[in-house]
């Protein structure tokens, strides 16, 4: 299936990607896990998107779904539901780096009546195609009370 004009700067990330992963936030113990993400070409203007993480023992810890779509040269967009009860809508940029591109976004929440409180979000994307292919994902939340702080941060690799 073709990939549509609008996606080709996407195109690095079509496939599965998957590495270590450690996280921290002011209100629980820090932590490692390995993460998988995968970016799908559907043959329509956006790419399907899903994430899913296990501790060191293999046990599911966090999974995601949704969709990324670069709806003018340079802008992304992207929606994501959370079985945690929170749905987010990503908004920033593109931008060309040295080695590759990096994707900045800043999230607004929606959060289930039974749901954690998460108030904002700000997620980058960094795909660097030297020395081989990685991308850094890098994952901050204003949640609980807290203010925007890191969370989430992961390395991975084309599996």
């Amino acid at each position: 299936m073709q990939l549509l004009e609008n996606l080709h700067p996407l195109a690095p990330l079509l496939g599965t990607w998957s590495g270590p992963g450690s996280g921290a936030y002011p209100t629980i113990n820090s932590f490692t896990y390995t993460e998988e993400l995968t970016f799908t070409n559907v043959g329509k203007p956006f790419l399907a998107y899903s994430q899913r993480t296990w501790s060191p023992e293999g046990a599911p810890m966090h999974s995601e779904s949704g969709f990324l779509r670069m709806p003018a040269p340079g802008i992304v967009e992207v929606t994501l539901a959370q079985p945690t009860g929170q749905t987010e809508l990503l908004e920033g940029t593109w931008e060309e780096i040295d080695t590759g591109f990096r994707i900045s976004l800043r999230g607004r929440i929606m959060n289930s009546a039974s749901a954690k409180t998460v108030d904002g979000t700000e997620r980058e994307y960094v795909f660097s195609a030297a020395p081989g292919e990685v991308l850094s994902t890098s994952f901050a939340m204003a949640a609980v009370g807290e203010p925007m702080t890191h969370h989430l941060a992961s390395e991975l690799r084309a599996t």
